[in-house]
C-alpha cells in the first residue's frame, strides 16, 4: 500500500504528519486490497480543503471529500467518511466470491 500525502499552500510540519500518519492506521485491516492511498491537503483562506483518493487493487477506486476550519477536526470527519467507504467497498467484493 502506497501511501502519499501532499500539502498544498501550507506546510505540513512533523506534529500534524504523525497526526495524519496515526489516523491512516485505521485502514491498515485493508492494506491487502489497497494499491494506493492519496491524500491531498489544501489551505484556502483559513479553511482546510482534505481529498482522498484510494485504490483498490481490483480497480475499483473510493474518492472522499471534506472540508473543515481545524485541521484536526477535518482529518478525522474525513477519515470517518473514508473508513466507511473502504468497508462498504470490502463487504462488496466478498459478497461476489
Amino acid at each position: 500500500m502506497n501511501i502519499n500525502v501532499q500539502a498544498v499552500k501550507f506546510s505540513l510540519d512533523e506534529e500534524r504528519k504523525t497526526f495524519v500518519d496515526k489516523k491512516l492506521e485505521r485502514i491498515k485491516y485493508a492494506e491487502d486490497l489497497i494499491t494506493d492511498v492519496l491524500l491531498t491537503i489544501r489551505l484556502d483562506q483559513k479553511q482546510f480543503f482534505l481529498d482522498c483518493t484510494v485504490n483498490f487493487r481490483w480497480g475499483s477506486n473510493a474518492h472522499v471529500k471534506a472540508d473543515e476550519f481545524d485541521f484536526y477536526a477535518g482529518v478525522n470527519k474525513l477519515m470517518d467518511v473514508l473508513d466507511q467507504k473502504i468497508k462498504k467497498e470490502k463487504d462488496k467484493v466478498q459478497e461476489k466470491k
